[in-house]
Protein backbone atom coordinates (compact mmCIF):
# COMPACT_ATOMS: atom_id res chain seq x y z
CA UNK A 1 0.00 0.00 0.00
CA UNK A 2 1.70 3.40 -0.66
CA UNK A 3 0.33 6.78 -0.34
CA UNK A 4 -0.25 8.67 -3.66
CA UNK A 5 -1.07 12.25 -4.49
CA UNK A 6 -5.03 12.67 -4.31
CA UNK A 7 -7.09 12.26 -7.61
CA UNK A 8 -10.45 12.56 -8.26
CA UNK A 9 -12.25 9.35 -9.28
CA UNK A 10 -16.27 9.36 -10.17
CA UNK A 11 -17.69 6.56 -8.01
CA UNK A 12 -21.25 5.95 -7.90
CA UNK A 13 -22.36 9.17 -8.94
CA UNK A 14 -19.91 11.56 -7.06
CA UNK A 15 -16.67 12.70 -6.72
CA UNK A 16 -14.26 11.14 -4.43
CA UNK A 17 -10.86 11.26 -3.58
CA UNK A 18 -7.82 8.55 -3.88
CA UNK A 19 -5.33 8.54 -1.92
CA UNK A 20 -3.93 5.09 -1.07
CA UNK A 21 -2.70 2.69 -4.11
CA UNK A 22 -2.79 -0.93 -3.50
CA UNK A 23 -1.68 -3.45 -5.67
CA UNK A 24 -1.14 -7.25 -5.78
CA UNK A 25 0.38 -10.01 -8.40
CA UNK A 26 -2.47 -11.85 -9.73
CA UNK A 27 -0.13 -14.12 -12.47
CA UNK A 28 3.79 -13.82 -13.15
CA UNK A 29 4.83 -16.93 -15.73
CA UNK A 30 7.87 -16.42 -13.75
CA UNK A 31 9.63 -15.91 -17.42
CA UNK A 32 8.48 -12.73 -19.30
CA UNK A 33 5.36 -11.33 -18.04
CA UNK A 34 3.00 -10.33 -14.75
CA UNK A 35 -0.28 -8.57 -14.16
CA UNK A 36 -0.77 -6.47 -11.05
CA UNK A 37 -4.00 -6.28 -9.57
CA UNK A 38 -4.34 -2.61 -8.24
CA UNK A 39 -7.32 -0.57 -6.35
CA UNK A 40 -7.61 3.13 -6.03
CA UNK A 41 -8.76 3.57 -2.34
CA UNK A 42 -10.15 6.39 0.05
CA UNK A 43 -7.72 7.13 2.98
CA UNK A 44 -8.85 6.35 6.59
CA UNK A 45 -8.29 7.46 9.71
CA UNK A 46 -4.53 6.33 10.25
CA UNK A 47 -2.64 6.97 13.58
CA UNK A 48 0.71 8.34 13.87
CA UNK A 49 1.87 4.11 14.56
CA UNK A 50 -0.20 3.52 11.32
CA UNK A 51 -0.81 6.31 9.04
CA UNK A 52 -1.82 4.69 5.77
CA UNK A 53 -5.13 2.79 6.10
CA UNK A 54 -6.96 2.13 3.08
CA UNK A 55 -10.36 3.21 2.59
CA UNK A 56 -13.45 2.48 0.50
CA UNK A 57 -12.09 1.06 -3.05
CA UNK A 58 -13.23 3.47 -5.39
CA UNK A 59 -11.75 1.98 -8.50
CA UNK A 60 -9.71 -1.44 -9.55
CA UNK A 61 -8.04 -2.85 -12.70
CA UNK A 62 -5.05 -4.52 -13.95
CA UNK A 63 -1.77 -3.73 -14.93
CA UNK A 64 0.34 -5.82 -17.14
CA UNK A 65 3.97 -5.73 -17.76
CA UNK A 66 5.93 -7.53 -20.25
CA UNK A 67 8.71 -7.41 -22.24
CA UNK A 68 12.06 -5.29 -21.53
CA UNK A 69 10.00 -3.54 -18.19
CA UNK A 70 9.57 -7.14 -17.24
CA UNK A 71 13.28 -8.44 -17.58
CA UNK A 72 14.66 -4.97 -16.43
CA UNK A 73 11.84 -5.30 -13.00
CA UNK A 74 13.94 -6.84 -9.91
CA UNK A 75 10.76 -8.08 -8.44
CA UNK A 76 10.79 -5.61 -5.31
CA UNK A 77 7.31 -4.10 -4.17
CA UNK A 78 8.77 -0.42 -4.46
CA UNK A 79 9.05 -1.24 -8.08
CA UNK A 80 6.27 -2.88 -8.91
CA UNK A 81 4.78 0.65 -6.84
CA UNK A 82 6.48 2.72 -8.76
CA UNK A 83 5.85 0.99 -12.78
CA UNK A 84 1.96 0.71 -11.50
CA UNK A 85 2.12 4.34 -10.95
CA UNK A 86 4.22 5.36 -13.76
CA UNK A 87 1.15 3.46 -16.12
CA UNK A 88 -1.24 4.69 -14.50
CA UNK A 89 -0.40 8.49 -13.99
CA UNK A 90 0.44 8.54 -10.12
CA UNK A 91 2.57 10.17 -8.25
CA UNK A 92 4.05 8.23 -5.47
CA UNK A 93 4.12 10.52 -2.14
Amino acid sequence: MKQINPVTIWNDGQEKIASILMAKIIDDNLQSSCNFYYELCEGGQGTEENPLIKGISLISGNVPISGEDYLAWDNSNEAAYVYIAEKLNLTLI
